[in-house]
């Protein structure tokens, strides 16, 4: 049975898909051990420093590098072999552990020390991030992809929830250097799973992208993106307020709650737990809400959660909040990584979602060192209140800016004809400069002009870098619309990118041309 031909109903039908059910549990496996050692790490450095700022800084140094070397990473995961990537990626991963592992031992973990290999291990996270989102379209049909992302969440939400717990544990049984070496172990087996996956060798493309053209091509088509602008704009708006109770929960469980390094990951876990339940309703959510509805009641019931932390509760009922917590942020995480997926095309796909997990750890990191210093000039409970009713009223105003839905068709459609050429023309020759000749009537031109404008973005999404439109000065009928692309490879590229939602706005504009043929494309390069 073919992919296509498989069952595709369900929450979990991809992981009836079996490379995907493997890596999947791989994964899971290897974010439990993460999140041992980031409890462990977190909770150590409470006993090295009271200092709500040395705190912050463990989760600034973490997701601090994802920022600065998000788009590079998407870079990498679009050109090279992904497979590989992430072996090598796991191999650094391992050995930062490796490395706390031996300081713990003997002794000399530091503040320092902490901070300087959780920001090691944030930059292997910075360039795993990307390429595992990536994969996914590789592993599952598209018809499972909404789904396949859900279960990425859930996975790494039962991860929260066995590993802070877990971790807390262990860490006060046995001592940090146990919790380090466990998570060492988590590596073997998501390195082992990566060599089990035979990913079909890519087929030698003459028009294959060196890293910096690939950079620029990305940045360009991040740059023309309306709909990626309004994801990013809200995933970062939402994730700064937010970061709040995560840089501040160890603070919280320890010196407003009086928990202990077991309780703190209790806490972690109900945040797990009640993840998973949120993923397992998700379903049902869909069906009466669209993704501004999730993100809205995301937003409002994690500030709701936030000023109950506020009050210092009892520790029982801060568990329960927790677990309403991770209710509300898988919502918003599963939202927002949703829809990010199903506007990217894959072309570009490793490099479109660096940028949207750039913004998400980025606000993230900023976030979490903003509201340590807020704590610190304040007081924890008054900086977890003046977090979530920030969260609350940035929600509320930008519920007007409304999601992209996502459903359009971002498959290449190859239906540009093939350039005529009197000769052949090296791939380096360039800029190349594309025109297309229509003739609109006068009563057709503005609703002509706003259709061509909207083409205009997906020609600078896919490769151009100027792009006009002029009237002939003696036919006021001819109209020509022409675009600048830097390469004779690069606008073949654009051949390869076109999707039928392009297709289907060329369409669009083409019904209002009345030549008596097609519209003449020609092509022409500097000399």
């Amino acid at each position: 049975m073919s992919m296509a031909d498989t069952h595709t109903s369900g929450s979990f039908a991809a992981l009836r898909q079996p490379v995907f059910a493997v890596l999947w549990a791989a994964t899971v496996l290897g974010n439990t051990g993460s999140f041992m050692r980031d409890v462990a790490s977190s909770w150590l450095v409470t006993d090295l420093s009271a200092s709500p700022t040395a705190v912050a800084l463990i989760q600034t140094a973490a997701t601090l590098p994802v920022f600065l070397l998000a788009i590079p990473a998407g870079v990498l995961s679009d050109i090279l072999d992904r497979r590989r990537f992430l072996i090598c990626v796991q191999l650094v991963l391992a050995a930062v552990s490796g490395t706390l592992l031996l300081l713990s031992q003997a002794g000399a973990l530091t503040v320092e020390y902490l901070i300087a290999l959780t920001f090691v291990g944030g930059v292997g996270a910075a360039l795993m991030g990307p390429t595992w989102q990536s994969i996914v379209p590789e592993l599952v049909p598209r018809a499972q992809l909404k789904g396949a992302v859900a279960l990425n969440s859930l996975g790494i939400n039962i991860a929260r929830a066995i590993g802070p717990a877990a971790g807390g544990l262990i860490l006060a049984s046995f001592g940090a250097a146990v919790v380090y070496g466990l998570d060492v172990l988590s590596y073997v087996f998501v390195i082992g799973a990566l060599l089990w996956w035979k990913r079909p060798r890519a087929a030698d493309d003459a028009l294959s992208e060196s890293f910096t053209g690939a950079l620029r091509a990305g940045l360009r088509y991040i740059r023309a993106s309306r709909e990626l602008h309004r994801v990013l704009l809200r995933a970062a708006l939402f994730f700064a307020f937010a970061s709040a109770v995560w840089a501040l929960l160890p603070l919280v469980a320890r010196q407003m709650l009086g928990g202990s390094a077991g309780f703190y990951g209790v806490l972690l876990g109900a945040v797990g737990v009640g993840a998973i339940g949120g993923a397992m309703l998700m379903p049902r959510l869909r069906r009466w809400l669209d993704a501004d509805g999730m993100v809205l009641g995301a937003a409002l019931l994690s500030a709701a959660v936030m000023a109950a932390l506020a009050l210092a509760p009892p520790q029982w009922l801060a568990v329960v909040l927790l677990l309403l917590l991770g209710a509300g942020w898988i919502t918003a995480l599963t939202a927002f990584n949703s829809v990010a997926q199903a506007i990217v095309p894959d072309w570009v796909r490793g490099r479109g979602l660096a940028v949207y997990l750039m913004v998400f750890n980025g606000a993230m990191a900023a976030g979490s060192l903003g509201w340590g210093l807020v704590a610190r000039a304040i007081g924890l409970p008054a900086a977890l209140a003046a977090s979530a009713a920030g969260l609350a009223i940035v929600a509320l105003l930008m519920h007007r800016v409304r999601l992209p839905a996502g459903e359009a068709d971002l498959q290449p459609s190859h239906h540009w004809p093939e350039p005529a050429m009197s000769e052949a023309v090296a791939n380096d020759r360039g800029p190349v400069m594309v025109q297309t000749a229509y003739r609109v009537l006068p009563q057709d031109r503005p609703a002509f002009l706003e259709a061509i404008r909207r083409l205009s973005q997906e020609r600078l999404r896919d490769g151009a870098y100027a792009w006009g439109v002029m009237e002939h000065t003696a036919d006021a009928e001819q109209i020509i619309e022409w675009f600048m692309v830097a390469s004779w490879a690069e606008h073949l590229r654009q051949h390869q990118r076109v999707s039928h939602a392009d297709a289907d706005l060329q369409t669009e504009v083409l019904q209002f041309h009345r030549g008596p043929d097609k519209p003449q494309v020609r092509h022409f390069l500097a000399l």
